[in-house]
């Protein structure tokens, strides 16, 4: 007998739960396949990265996370101008570019910008016909040591982590009291308009006596 207001158990025990679970046998399989796809395309793809095209750096959405940088869908024109790339000849030489995405802020754009000059100072430009090459293709020597990039980005974003040290809370920020201080703030902000009206009817000479409102008994 089962417990709690004599109730009888009736529990389901025979499900046929072999039928019914998933299996990963096939992982190291697919692993294998998956390496050896990789090193079909680095060879299709050599002498360019394995990486893929060259993105830019773009503050992440929201408010909460607006203050990281992440890699982007692709450099806006104005950024591919300051840096002088046509917006045609970007893509031929692994630079993606995103026409929709605008500039809100000159940080951006310089930084950007100045990620195009080293991702052009570093770059390896093959001629198209060797025996005729154009200007701004690479010397023959250049191309002859070049080797093929297989880090998984290209110029990858640097993680900073700026710590403060610790140090010792002097007595004048012991005695602040915080909250205080940030309720005062807050309560100038939402007062400012009126303060500045009724200053503005001081000098008029129209200033009235705000009636207090009594309490009920």
């Amino acid at each position: 007998m089962g417990k709690r207001n004599g109730m009888i158990p009736n529990g389901h025990f025979h499900k046929d739960w072999q039928s019914r679970i998933r299996t990963w046998f096939n992982q190291p399989g697919r692993k294998d396949r998956r390496r050896k796809t990789r090193q079909k395309r680095a060879l299709r793809i050599a002498p360019r990265p394995v990486s893929g095209v060259f993105r830019p750096t773009v503050h992440c959405q929201t408010v909460k996370y607006n203050h990281r940088l992440r890699l982007g869908r692709g450099f806006t024109l104005d950024e591919l101008k300051a840096a002088g790339i046509s917006k045609k000849f970007a893509p031929t030489i692994g630079i993606s570019v995103d026409h929709r995405r605008k500039n809100r802020s000159l940080e951006c754009l310089q930084r950007n910008v100045q990620r195009l000059k080293e991702y052009q100072g570093r770059m390896i430009l093959f001629p198209v016909n060797k025996k005729k090459p154009k200007p701004g293709d690479s010397s023959q020597k250049e191309c002859d040591t070049a080797l093929q990039l297989k880090t998984k980005r290209l110029l990858p974003l640097k993680k900073t982590l700026h710590r403060e040290k610790p140090r010792k809370i002097p007595k004048s920020l012991k005695r602040v009291h915080v909250f205080g201080v940030l309720r005062q703030a807050k309560m100038e902000k939402k007062n400012v308009g009126r303060e500045a009206r009724e200053a503005a009817r001081a000098e008029k000479g129209l200033a009235q006596k705000g009636k207090g409102k009594g309490k009920k008994k």
